[in-house]
């Protein structure tokens, strides 16, 4: 089941999203031509409609890797689509850069003078490897409004809801009584834990939220006393303590504060004042009740599933008219740097100012048809243009002459096609 297939009018304005096979019909008898590619979107000729659009609610769970996105008409998912961040790789091209430049100061050659004490940052800033997932959202956000009635927005604001805990502190505490408060700590506790046996490592299999120190010993709910086991190790501790089990560590692990998830919030609400921005009603859930809405209605674990029911606004029921989610890939577009350098810091190679070759740039998104030779048949990718007769596709070399544009370079790659 694919994504529907959103419509514009001749004067570009949104109509309502209609299946794949009625684009296909429409664009068969001309009454409609392609737009857009990612994500597919037709427009139509004058006078043809496919009526008026429907408000639609945007949902978002922002992730650090890889965000959810879902467009629902009611209670009808009629587009999903998982964003994966390049932020890892801001982050480890700022530390490389960091570490040439220290080289080059110790080597006393020509570099930039050091700045410590003299850098000041604006309220609200965050670091690039996190600014770029706050960014990726909202063009995507932004460029499905263009394409779709989107009259509301849900976003999980936070993976767990400390309004439900009896101490502020999220490295242990005890949630009080109430529907979504197992889901909340349960939320955390596989988080932390990375969903894998705390004793054994085993992934993969079910796994039960388990008392560091057993209650008949005197220990707690609280989740610094919490960790997961697999069914086997659960029974076999009984009432041993971790330590006397013979993993002390484990003890030493469940004390530390949740790292990614404080990240992760942090940029949730950065995200959430952006959104804010657009002047669409924004509606915030926890994560914990993503998590509670998505086992009731027996949607599978995934992200686009989990941005489906993002929010009290999920209704009862879900119907999924589409379980094909568009992969989005962020890929940036490209670099400024003229003289690229070794893992040393020297130079050994220059880039042209040209970023452009026979209507060609690089990160555009071709079908390569190739008549003869090693790589007979058709290929599509992302190319990478040089300033002679060949470019680079998919990890081989392809003449210009054999390749069609599918989508110009937006600064996403897209892992698989929705016809």
């Amino acid at each position: 089941m694919p994504n529907a297939v959103f419509v514009l009018d001749h004067e570009q304005r949104p109509l309502r999203p209609v299946h794949p096979a009625v684009a296909r019909r429409m664009l068969t008898m001309k009454q409609a031509a392609v737009f857009r590619r990612y994500p597919f979107t037709i427009i139509c000729r004058g006078g043809i409609s496919t009526g008026t659009a429907p408000p639609l609610r945007l949902k978002i769970d922002p992730g650090s890797k890889t965000t959810g996105l879902a467009i629902l008409d009611g209670h009808c998912v009629i587009w999903i689509a998982e964003l994966t961040h390049r932020g890892s790789r801001i982050q480890a091209a700022l530390e490389a850069r960091r570490a040439i430049r220290r080289n080059r100061r110790q080597r006393h050659v020509r570099y930039r003078q050091p700045r410590f004490l003299n850098r000041t940052h604006p309220a609200g800033w965050l670091p690039p490897s996190l600014e770029s997932r706050v960014a990726n959202v909202m063009i995507w956000v932004q460029r499905l409004a263009r394409y779709a009635r989107i009259a509301a927005i849900s976003q999980e604001l936070v993976r767990f809801d400390t309004q439900l805990m009896q101490s502020p502190e999220i490295t242990g505490v005890e949630y009080q009584h109430g529907e979504l408060a197992g889901y909340e700590v349960r939320e955390y506790v596989l988080e932390k834990w990375h969903r894998t046996c705390a004793y054994c490592g085993v992934e993969g299999v079910r796994l039960e939220v388990e008392h560091i120190v057993p209650k008949i010993r005197g220990g707690s709910d609280r989740a610094g006393n919490l960790t997961l086991a697999c069914v086997p190790c659960n029974q076999k501790k009984g009432s041993q303590t971790a330590a006397e089990f013979g993993y002390p560590l484990v003890q030493t692990q469940a004390k530390q504060p949740l790292k990614d998830a404080a990240a992760v919030n942090s940029t949730r609400w950065a995200l959430y004042h952006a959104l804010q921005t657009t002047g669409l009603p924004v509606e915030v859930g926890t994560g914990g009740r993503t998590k509670y809405n998505r086992t009731r209605l027996g949607i599978p674990k995934s992200h686009w599933g989990d941005a489906a029911c993002v929010g009290a606004s999920t209704s009862d029921t879900l119907v999924l008219l589409t379980t094909h989610p568009l992969q989005i890939t962020a890929m940036g577009r490209g670099t400024r740097q003229m003289c690229g350098t070794d893992k040393y810091g020297f130079p050994h190679r220059h880039r042209g100012r040209s970023t452009t070759f026979l209507g060609f740039a690089t990160g555009d998104i071709v079908t390569a048809r190739i008549p003869t030779g090693k790589y007979t048949g058709v290929h599509t990718g992302r190319i990478t243009i040089r300033q002679r007769a060949n470019f680079r596709l998919n990890g081989f070399d392809v003449r210009p002459k054999y390749l069609t544009i599918i989508a110009k370079k937006d600064g996403y790659a897209y892992g698989s096609h929705q016809h």
